[in-house]
């Protein structure tokens, strides 16, 4: 069995990611700009922003239509890996 390609979704599927950085003026548009690069369909105008209670971090949650695996693993790969983004769940 080959367990690297299991998943329990099933796409196509709506799939919310949580991304958080420091408080930054083009951190939300940066964000925007990756998620729109796999998943193209985004509205952006349906990204939820909530600032730190000390206001130096922004969290974004971006609901994405979800078609596959390997999607949502680059997806989740390029945000991770991008140097203004700490944490994505």
């Amino acid at each position: 069995m080959n367990t690297t390609t299991e998943t329990l979704l099933e796409f196509p599927c709506e799939f919310p990611l949580k991304i958080m950085g420091a408080r930054h003026d083009e951190f939300a548009q940066t964000v925007l700009e990756v998620v729109l690069r796999h998943a193209p369909d985004f509205d952006g105008n349906t990204m939820e922003m909530r600032p730190s209670a000390k206001g130096n971090y922004l969290s974004l949650t971006c609901t994405v239509r979800a078609t596959s695996k390997p999607q949502l693993d680059n997806l989740y790969r390029e945000l991770s890996s991008h140097p203004m983004v700490k944490v994505v769940l």
